[in-house]
């Protein structure tokens, strides 16, 4: 069982904890949060898009598997996936820490135990926070949601294919990722 704490932290404590464990951490509302250990759907999921996008991406930016960023003090989120594309990256941005920006995609796989409104809630904060963005997997039902900052976001279902003019050239076959 993992323990939590309702302890506030700043941004250095968190980084210090992150640094020091064993466990994936979330900073929310100044609180460290583990995320949850994946189980096999969620890395054939994982898998699949970080195959997909890194072949994609290639030239153009940089796919993070669980790269954290800073979205505000007392939030640092931990997608499943970002892309950032080197446009955004520094040229001197440091490997061994959290990515300095907002990525442009940030891909949340829901895990058994989270629901739909959960990453929906979270979807809204990283678009408040400048990704453009954020797709929600959802193994079980066989479907990616895509969320955009502009508009009503897209629900794509087996045999869907998802397009968008921000990333060109980019197609993913919604029934590669099951």
């Amino acid at each position: 069982m993992i323990a939590t704490t309702t302890k506030k932290l700043t941004k250095a404590e968190f980084w210090a904890l992150a640094d020091a464990s064993d466990l994936t951490y979330e900073l929310i509302d100044s609180i460290a949060v583990p995320k949850m250990s994946p189980k096999y759907f969620h890395s054939r999921s994982t898998l699949a898009l970080v195959t997909i996008l890194n072949l994609w991406s290639d030239g153009r930016g940089r796919v993070g598997i669980e790269w954290a960023f800073d979205l505000s003090d007392n939030y640092t989120p931990v997608p499943d996936l970002l892309y950032v594309s080197f446009d955004r990256l520094p040229a001197s941005w440091n490997e061994n820490a959290a990515c300095p920006v907002p990525p442009e995609l940030a891909i949340e796989i829901i895990s058994p135990g989270q629901t739909f409104g959960q990453m929906t809630q979270k979807a809204g904060l990283y678009l408040t926070g400048n990704v453009l963005r954020v797709w929600i997997v959802e193994p079980e039902a066989k479907s990616v949601t895509v969320f955009y900052p502009d508009r009503p976001p897209t629900t794509y279902i087996s045999e869907g294919i998802i397009t968008d003019e921000l990333f060109p050239g980019l197609s993913v076959a919604i029934d590669r990722l099951f």
